[in-house]
């Protein structure tokens, strides 16, 4: 599958983007199919530039835009529609750490979901004794 994604190059402490189409395999520093811009988030204003016709070229090829430059084609107008999250969670592992732990939520189920047994293991004693009354006779 093919990628339009950003491809980090300039000095340390300095960085600046070529927004490249490459396979999503390979790395960003990996050789790349074309460029079609730059983005440099150090100037500024922020400087950006993007052949627009080659990008709904590989659009029309079916390549996929990662969510930063989705969200820089928004903002350029090249691309309709809302920005997304850019973001990944970093804390993933700390989240399934978490996942034995309580939340509000499921303490205020349980006791909903205690009642709901309380009536089933209730209900299964009446009915054995029901049974037992019916075998005496």
């Amino acid at each position: 599958m093919l990628k339009i994604r950003l491809a980090r190059f300039g000095k340390r402490n300095r960085p600046s983007y070529r927004i490249v189409v490459s396979d999503a395999r390979k790395d960003t520093k990996a050789d790349y199919l074309e460029s079609l811009g730059f983005y440099d988030p150090v100037a500024q204003p922020k400087q950006v530039k993007i052949k627009e016709d080659r990008v709904k070229y590989w659009l029309s090829v079916g390549a996929q835009m990662s969510p930063t430059v989705h969200n820089l084609m928004v903002s350029q107008g090249i691309v309709q529609g809302p920005k997304v999250k850019a973001t990944r969670n970093r804390h993933q592992d700390d989240d399934k750490k978490g996942e034995g732990q309580q939340t509000a939520e499921t303490v205020e189920e349980k006791p909903e979901t205690d009642a709901k047994v309380d009536e089933a293991v209730e209900a299964s004693q009446e009915k054995p004794s029901e049974e037992t009354e019916e075998k005496s006779e």
